[in-house]
């Protein structure tokens, strides 16, 4: 390995917690992230099953975040899978290699030092994938200890301490599913490694930038955000109690 594939590896890992450490912070720039206005939505979510006695809705939603989880720890096993199966190729690439410009190529032992750092990579992501799962299905039995809406009116202090709970968990849960995905993002990253230190460095800086803007800068975050209702929408007092514009409201015999 030459000076340069140190420096893009140093890049990588510096990038990498970085980010890691801004997503930690509540804001950047005067704005909330994505992933932190989520977290205050799984708890208006919680909160408001507490109103339900039928919660059919809410398992439902458990379900799918624990399907969502599983396909992605399923898919890391299926790339670390590949990744060894790069391994037995050696030969063949050196091959592919050889004919490709701007290509720096370091031999057997660089090529296999850098799949196995990809496959380090899906590994852990498979095991944030596999907390995150477990953590799930903990939430879903946690979930279960909510009081029904009548025992809730009767000690909403203890109601509150089990939807609390619930938050808490999922919470944790989602943060090692949100770690895991970005491992898969950043190891979009590392294979500029496999043409140069120099494009590994780009592709890196790329992939964190797109992230950055994802959790700053998108529509997605926007609609996530409190806002005022739209001047077309009926349901407040007040607007209920004006004429509507269709006439269904005028005085008979107009």
């Amino acid at each position: 390995m030459t000076t340069a594939d140190y420096i893009a590896l140093a890049f990588f890992a510096f990038v990498w917690m970085g980010y890691s450490w801004l997503l930690h912070g509540r804001t950047f720039f005067g704005r909330t992230s994505l992933t932190h206005a989520m977290t205050e939505r799984r708890r208006e979510w919680i909160y408001n099953s507490l109103r339900r006695d039928l919660k059919m809705i809410d398992t439902q939603i458990m379900a799918g975040l624990q399907n969502g989880t599983a396909f992605f720890a399923s898919t890391s096993i299926f790339a670390i899978g590949s990744c060894f199966a790069l391994l037995g190729a050696t030969e063949k690439v050196d091959a592919v290699f050889a004919d490709l410009p701007f290509v720096f190529h370091g031999g057997h032992a660089v090529f296999e030092m850098k799949v196995g750092g990809l496959a380090a990579l899906f590994g852990y992501a498979f095991f944030k994938f596999g907390w995150s799962y477990r953590l799930f299905n903990y939430c879903t039995i946690l979930f279960g200890s909510i009081p029904m809406m009548r025992d809730t009116e009767r000690d909403i202090i203890a109601a509150e301490r089990a939807a609390e709970r619930v938050i808490r968990m999922n919470v944790i849960a989602g943060s090692n599913f949100n770690e895991g995905l970005r491992a898969i993002f950043l190891s979009i990253g590392y294979l500029g490694w496999f043409i140069n230190p120099y494009v590994f460095m780009l592709t890196t800086a790329i992939v964190i930038f797109v992230l950055a803007r994802r959790q700053f800068f998108s529509e997605a975050r926007l609609a996530i955000m409190d806002a005022g209702p739209p001047s077309n929408l009926h349901l407040s007092a007040i607007r209920r109690d004006m004429p509507s514009s269709d006439g269904r409201d005028l005085p008979e015999g107009l």
